[in-house]
């Protein structure tokens, strides 16, 4: 079974009932390694060579986060920038680190999908706010296997809630 790095990066997961329920779907799974960079960096001091160390291990990543501002929260945004180093990418006498690595995506959202519709509040598509992250993705050799977005996170009822749940434990599956 491939080993995951789940990278998770909530601000106010105190806050969040819907993300507390759907993290726990990597739990028991020996073969997923769950960090919270909220709880790993609450000074904002990425620790680069030892992340980059740590990712060489794994054949899949999970990004797990909220849409905040229409983009990526701050401390996900500084640990790819200080960990995915073009240097350590691609300018080495060694193959790239992240080459062939598969990707997921978790993302939840306060909007409906109609707000993040060309016709909605937000006049594009989800994965639109989400393109700079896809671009460090496929710029640093690696593969966005899939994204699931999580619309109306706040309000999602339980049958919702238990079935974006079974989603991503289909995910730890893979």
């Amino acid at each position: 079974m491939n080993k995951t790095l789940v990278l998770f990066a909530h601000p106010y997961y105190e806050h969040s009932q819907t993300n507390a329920r759907l993290i726990q779907a990597y739990q028991n799974c020996e073969h997923i390694t769950f960090r919270d960079l909220y709880e790993d960096y609450p000074d904002f001091n990425i620790q680069a060579f030892k992340e980059r160390k740590r990712m060489v291990v794994y054949d899949t990543l999970i990004f797990h986060f909220p849409l905040i501002w229409f983009g990526m929260p701050p401390l996900l945004k500084l640990w790819i920038d200080e960990v995915f180093d073009m240097k350590w990418i691609a300018e080495n006498d060694i193959p790239n680190p992240l080459l062939g690595k598969k990707v997921h995506l978790v993302v939840t959202a306060g909007g409906s999908p109609h707000a993040f519709s060309d016709i909605g509040k937000y006049h594009y598509p989800l994965e639109t706010f989400l393109a700079p992250l896809t671009q460090c993705i496929e710029i640093s050799g690696m593969t966005l296997e899939s994204s699931h977005f999580i619309y109306n996170a706040d309000n999602l009822s339980y049958p919702e809630l238990e079935e974006h749940y079974n989603t991503i434990k289909k995910l730890t599956l893979l």
